[in-house]
């Protein structure tokens, strides 16, 4: 129940919003409380209003008003559906792989936010090929090693972790569970991996650095740059304070793809809760509503709105070394000829990163790099982000030349099913994985995967029709 509202004046703000002035429009007048916590983090109001926009708290009379009319709300058809698979849901002991995960979280997810973790561009092809594509590769196991003792730990950027997984950044935790990103620093800490932080996380950077689980937990932060470069420049001082390891500028994402699973969900959510709820708006204004936000990109279109279309290799990386002395990496890396180029310029790292887009899939990429210029291994710490869903996928991977993987939509499904508690259920789920697979191929240590340990990439007919030679 509510103990305080605050009022602001947003009208001049309309036309300058991400998401466009329809998204408020239709909370005009009414309690907009949840939808804005879900994917804004605090303060982001006061960021952008000016100080006398800020009409004061909500009356006592009005705070009464509205105490009773949520009471006496009636649930939406898909609150009740989410309460329900809720109360039977399996046990967390019962969940033996990150399929398992995703499948309770799709279950216990809100439609809104299952549309948004797990849309695609267009026909989600390259998203689906990004998992399949692992399944081209084939291991060349040695036998008769000594493998009592197996190491699955190493170092990403000099930092150690468990396993060689890192937390990749991926936004709007909080739309699947209260807690958010902090639910996921917290299972990192837990099991030891390593967490890269959303540029659009629903909690701040400072909450999510007050909830590290000590003061030496390593956070690495994914930079979405601003086209404004003295507001760009003062968030990359702001994670430097707090704490934050690294740099993580994405560059595969200029703008929002076209998720369109993500923007019809709008029309599907009116559909299910038009009979459920009382409301007075005609279809056809509903529908403008949601096409309004739909032209705009959905929810990922919003979160890009402000983002700088201009990055170059000739006045973006300059600039980044310019106003940190942090590491780089570039997220988003989709071909072999950027990659050296990436080299060349002196930068720390790189992603092979495709943002469910249409670029050929991360493990491939790596396999040309490593076929076509393997002396980029040596140059930069290389790590590949899309379709990793197993412990295998991690070993093939390194044995392809990247330092460590990331893996995004497994983690914000862990904590959207069971909070912290799915996230290191998670972690130990691939350490005991990439432990198995360690010593079937006859590896004692991450240093032992080599790309010996594979056969050639071999030809497969994907079930989206794709082939490759």
């Amino acid at each position: 129940m509510p103990t305080c509202r605050k009022v602001y004046d947003v009208t001049e703000f309309l036309p300058e919003h991400p998401g466009g002035q329809k998204i408020i429009l239709q909370y005009a007048g009414r309690d907009a409380t949840d939808a804005y916590e879900s994917i804004h983090p605090p303060g982001t109001l006061e960021q952008a209003l000016p100080p006398e926009k800020y009409l004061g708290e909500l009356g006592e009379t009005a705070k009464r008003a509205l105490n009773r009319a949520l009471e006496n709300r009636k649930k939406t058809a898909d609150e009740e559906r989410i309460e329900k698979a809720q109360a039977n849901k399996p046990s967390i002991t019962r969940i033996l792989n990150l399929h398992d995960l995703e499948r309770v979280a799709r279950q216990v997810m809100s439609y809104k936010a299952l549309a948004y973790y797990s849309s695609a561009a267009d026909d989600e092809i390259t998203h689906a090929e990004n998992t399949l594509a692992f399944r081209r590769f084939f291991f060349h196991p040695r036998v008769l090693r000594a493998v009592g003792r197996c190491d699955p730990t190493t170092t990403i950027l000099g930092y150690r972790t468990s396993i060689p997984v890192f937390v990749s950044g991926a936004a709007l935790a909080k739309l699947g569970h209260p807690l958010g990103e902090a639910n996921i620093t917290r299972g990192a800490h837990a099991t030891g991996i390593i967490q890269m932080i959303s540029h659009n996380a629903s909690l701040s950077s400072q909450q999510i650095a007050v909830a590290r689980g000590s003061p030496n937990q390593v956070l690495f932060y994914q930079l979405y740059k601003h086209k404004n470069d003295v507001v760009a420049e003062q968030r990359v001082r702001e994670v430097e304070a707090q704490g934050y390891k690294a740099i993580f500028l994405t560059v595969d994402a200029v703008v929002a793809g076209n998720r369109e699973r993500d923007n019809r969900a709008l029309f599907e959510i009116e559909d299910m809760e038009r009979t459920a709820a009382d409301n007075s708006a005609t279809q056809l204004e509903m529908d403008a509503d949601a096409i309004a936000v739909a032209e705009s990109g959905g929810t990922a279109g919003a979160l890009l709105a402000r983002d700088d279309l201009d990055l170059t290799w000739q006045t973006t990386i300059p600039w980044l070394r310019r106003i940190t002395k942090l590491p780089i990496v570039l997220k988003g890396i989709q071909c072999v000829e950027d990659a050296v180029i990436a080299a060349e310029t002196g930068l720390d790292g790189i992603v092979l990163s495709n943002h469910g887009g249409v670029a050929l899939p991360p493990i491939e990429v790596l396999y040309k790099l490593r076929k076509q210029r393997p002396d980029v291994f040596s140059r930069l710490e290389v790590y590949i982000d899309g379709g990793i869903r197993r412990g295998t996928d991690v070993l093939k991977a390194l044995c392809l030349g990247a330092r460590a993987v990331g893996m995004g939509r497994p983690f914000l499904y862990a904590q959207s099913a069971y909070g912290e508690e799915g996230v290191a259920r998670a972690v130990h789920i691939l350490e005991r994985e990439i432990i198995t697979g360690m010593r079937l191929l006859g590896t004692a240590t991450v240093a032992d995967l080599v790309p010996e340990m594979y056969l050639q990439m071999t030809p497969f007919i994907s079930p989206s029709g794709g082939r490759v030679k």
